[in-house]
């Protein structure tokens, strides 16, 4: 059992602690949630992500990004460990339930083989990102908390949605190879941690200041994580694209029915080609409403993740 299991019965007692006291505006996982909400915002309408999630993504940038993240959770987590006895550190320091390095060097090697270090590089944006943890680790260690809970518990949320749509739109194997980042094998309960995490957090003794400059560090985590989205987008449009399964081409809706590979001329005056009745359903208010409804829920899970 891991150490955040035994110290809460599987998060129980800290989430039962969270019931019995309510959470004010002042707390601090109050305050990042709600000076955060532009930047999750922006980070959700970024090309990169929205494509993500429609399955757009391909293998060469899935690629790309998991090297990103293998080079920032590296920088994050050395400093998290250089700094667990620092106060503001020790009770979020949760290295066998969270820590990521070790998941995603096994992903860099799925994807690039054993000889991966010489063959992927930190790009621009990530290295920014890593010199700025780097920074704070040796001058401002606190702020690191900052990194570590917009991340986290994104992988957490949003991130449990990614990891499937990249298995899917990848063809990944099903038991895991590739999207080990992804898998948080000492973590039995997700909400539950989370709650811990959080009730951690508002017992951070800060004062209205240092609170402050948390959120302002949180809301610099988007923009770092932005800046490294915008960097793929720019990489992606050199990539040629992929096709994303290995079935007939599909019908893009348009022109001559007969010369879709669903299109069946003996039957085309019952049925028609699905995929333009398919096109047709979805012009009708009432559908474009529900499609909407289900995108808008579709990026409130995934909020915590996109950063």
């Amino acid at each position: 059992m891991s150490s955040a299991q035994e110290e809460s019965g599987t998060y129980g007692a800290a989430s039962g602690e969270e019931d019995q006291q309510p959470l004010r505006p002042t707390d601090l996982s109050e305050l990042l949630k709600e000076g955060t909400k532009v930047s999750h915002e922006k980070a959700e309408n970024t090309k990169f992500v929205k494509d993500f999630l429609k399955g757009r993504i391909k293998r060469e940038l899935f690629k790309l990004a998991t090297g990103a993240l293998y080079y920032t959770y590296s920088a994050l987590e050395e400093e998290l460990d250089r700094n667990k006895e620092n106060p503001a550190i020790a009770p979020l320091y949760f290295p066998q339930e969270l820590h990521r390095a070790e998941a995603l060097q096994k992903d860099v090697t799925y994807f690039y083989g054993e000889d991966w270090k010489d063959t992927i590089q930190c790009s621009e944006a990530t290295q920014a990102y890593v010199d700025r943890i780097r920074h704070l680790g040796r001058h401002k260690p606190e702020l690191l908390v900052a990194h570590a809970y917009t991340r986290y518990m994104g992988d957490l949320s949003g991130g449990q949605v990614l990891k499937k749509v990249a298995q899917r739109a990848l063809h990944l194997p099903n038991t895991g190879e590739g999207i080990q980042f992804y898998m948080f094998d000492n973590v039995t309960n997700a909400q539950q941690f989370k709650q811990l995490y959080r009730a951690r957090l508002n017992t951070l003794e800060l004062n209205a200041k240092a609170k402050e400059d948390m959120v302002e560090e949180a809301n610099k985590a988007f923009q770092f994580n932005m800046q490294v989205f915008e960097e793929l987008d720019k990489i992606g449009t050199t990539i040629p694209d992929e096709a994303q399964d290995g079935g007939l081409p599909v019908h893009d809706g348009k022109g001559d029915i007969r010369k879709c590979p669903y299109y069946a001329a003996k039957d085309a005056a019952s049925s028609g080609c699905p995929l333009h009745a398919a096109l047709a359903l979805t012009g009708r208010p009432e559908v474009k409403a529900a499609l909407a409804a289900f995108a808008a829920a579709i990026a409130a899970t995934i909020a915590w993740y996109l950063m």
